[in-house]
């Protein structure tokens, strides 16, 4: 009825406090914040989460961010990212806090100043920042400060006394010191995850300290280029962080010593990323011997490991579910016989440039490994046919598969895939010049469940592969960049049996034309991103076409078109209001499209 208000005279700030937390998305969260004052001061305080990144006055935001969000747990500061603060010249009174202290605090935007526009220049967080943060917000549990490099032991210490209940810190990239880092293991004993990714200024002095103060909580550790910690740290993580699980090290000053002082300490490890030039297969024998609850394993550049660590890792670690293999070279099909053997639960595998991995290794994960959901194989040249064949009869459970450079594998070992594995979701190729239309046509007959589609550079795939794929699935995704065979036939019949498509790549198809546009523009209303650079026979008849219809498009690339003037860059930008990118050459952007939409347009190369 009208006048009154029948919600907010019977329900409690608790009742509505509640159906705020249920709400999935930030949109609705906004949207309810802006009915009226009583339900925007509720919206503030069911706030949790909080993404801030760099902006005029980083030190006074937060402060203005601690006044309204008073129940903040998680917070992120990442100042990559910009947040800009557009201000009508002539519209506003007062000094930069008054500015700053009406911004709607919730969007983060990139946006360049333009006519009419003020734009704030962009600041680092500092340690007045960060002490600020800690007074506002002593609750918190979950803090990031993503290259943040003007705060500094001083910052951190202060956090590290106001914040006592942190769980999870992130300074990737800051230069922070060991005291800080020791203030933090004095203080926060309920820190259970900590990332010290490029974090160049600590040492080994900071990490023990660390580990001897909060050892007990800590579940989770990630270092990566701080070249003055070495395996002392690590000694220290193997007797005082016993509930350790998961340890990403990127090291050249990490030894065995390290690595088994952790084996033998933290027997609950569960994941484990090595990227260490000097660990060697005594290091990995410990693992497999130590840490029977590993579930993922992640070796990167490894110069001396053999299949004698391997199968030490598929002999100790039966509950492995997650394996990656990258650049170690000396492996063989012995040591993927040995996971095969021992891992009987593996789901996923990753091998990547293994270049002594051949046909038998990959058997014998199509024979034992029936568990396997995911299987990526980039730049293998030794892998055949025989491999998939094994992997297609074994494996039924098969979600995605990756491949990448895989000169020997053919359109048989497709068939078998598309035959064998019928759940399949997601079917990644690139540059494998064997496989055809036979391969893509039995995955449109057989993977009804097929989402997501990528075949770049693949030339021997034409439009008969796209027409028995429209016809048997239901994509979301689809990638034919290079595909020169395709052509006009293959797109329509995309676009009349995939609805649902939202992201398309059809760039460097130099036989589409705009008939495509026009079925792309009708079939496919869910479009929202699409890349047409390259094809020389799309034209602005073509793009307004799809414009018109696809009403959600938000990103448009579509640089060396020689078909598309500045005219189609104008309908483009003027029929998107969801638009947020378009790539094109700087000569086809009017004056009038710049100004209106200069925020959205990038340049793939200034001067053409």
């Amino acid at each position: 009825m009208r006048g009154h208000d029948r919600i907010n005279a019977c329900l409690p700030d608790e009742v509505i406090l509640e159906i705020f937390r249920h709400l999935d998305s930030k949109a609705s969260r906004d949207a309810c914040s802006l009915v009226c004052k009583r339900w925007l001061a509720l919206e503030r305080l069911s706030r949790t989460t909080l993404r801030i990144g760099a902006s005029g006055s980083p030190d006074l935001f937060v402060k203005l961010l601690a006044l309204r969000f008073v129940n903040v747990k998680n917070i992120h500061i990442d100042e990559r990212l910009s947040v800009s603060i557009p201000v009508q010249l002539g519209r506003r009174r007062g000094n930069e806090q008054s500015a700053l202290s009406s911004l709607k605090l919730h969007y983060l935007t990139e946006i360049s100043p333009d006519e009419g526009e003020f734009q704030f220049e962009s600041y680092c967080l500092s340690d007045a920042g960060l002490n600020a943060l800690a007074e506002g917000f002593s609750k918190l549990e979950k803090l990031s400060l993503i290259w943040c490099s003007d705060i500094s032991s001083l910052g951190l210490i202060s956090l590290a006394q106001k914040c006592i209940y942190l769980k999870s810190l992130d300074l990737q990239g800051c230069y922070v010191g060991d005291q800080g880092l020791a203030a933090v293991g004095k203080f926060c004993k309920q820190l259970e995850d900590l990332n010290l990714r490029f974090c160049e200024g600590l040492t080994d002095m900071g990490l023990v300290d660390m580990a001897l103060g909060c050892g007990k909580s800590l579940k989770s550790l990630g270092v990566a280029a701080c070249v003055k910690i070495t395996d002392v740290s690590l000694e220290a993580l193997g007797s005082h962080c016993k509930s350790l699980e998961n340890l990403s090290l990127d090291s050249e000053f990490i030894h065995n010593k390290g690595v088994l002082a952790v084996a033998q300490g933290c027997p609950l490890l569960k994941v484990l990323k090595l990227q260490c030039i000097n660990v060697t297969d005594d290091a990995l024998i410990a693992v497999g011997n130590r840490c029977s609850s590993l579930e993922l394993l992640a070796l990167y550049s490894f110069q001396q490991f053999t299949d004698k660590g391997l199968r030490a890792i598929g002999h100790g670690c039966k509950k492995l579910k997650n394996l990656t293999l990258s650049d170690c070279y000396f492996l063989s099909d012995m040591g993927l016989e040995a996971i095969a053997a021992g891992c009987s639960e593996l789901t996923h595998l990753e091998v990547n440039g293994c270049h002594n991995i051949g046909t038998m290794g990959l058997e014998s994960i199509g024979r034992s490994c029936q568990r396997l959901t995911e299987l990526a194989l980039l730049y293998c040249q030794r892998i055949g046919n025989l491999a998939l064949l094994e992997v297609g009869k074994g494996c039924k459970f098969l979600q995605a598969l990756h491949l990448v450079d895989c000169s020997s594998i053919g359109d048989d070992a497709i068939c078998s895939i598309a035959s064998g594995c019928q759940n399949l979701k997601k079917l990644h190729i690139r540059r494998c010049y064997k496989i055809g239309n036979k391969g893509i046509v039995a995955v449109g007959e057989h993977c009804k469940s097929l989402i997501e589609l990528s075949l770049r550079f693949c030339d021997r795939v034409g439009d008969e592969a796209l027409i028995a794929i429209g016809q048997g699935c239901s994509l979301q995704h689809l990638n034919v960049s290079g595909c020169h065979q395709i052509g006009d036939a293959g797109i329509i019949a995309i676009a009349r049996g995939c609805p649902e498509v939202s992201y398309l790549d059809v760039s460097v198809l130099q036989n589409l034309g705009d008939m495509a546009m026009v079925e792309l523009g009708e079939g496919c209303p869910l479009l929202k991103d699409v890349v047409l650079s390259h094809c020389r026979q799309i034209t602005d008849v073509g793009l307004s076409h799809l414009v018109r219809n696809c009403t959600l498009l938000e990103s448009c690339h579509m640089v060396y078109c020689p078909g598309i003037t500045a005219a189609g860059v104008a309908t483009v930008v003027s029929g998107c209001v969801n638009i947020k990118k378009v790539m094109v050459e700087k000569w086809k952007v009017s004056e009038r499209t710049r100004r209106r939409a200069g925020t959205v347009i990038s340049y793939l190369c200034v001067d053409l």
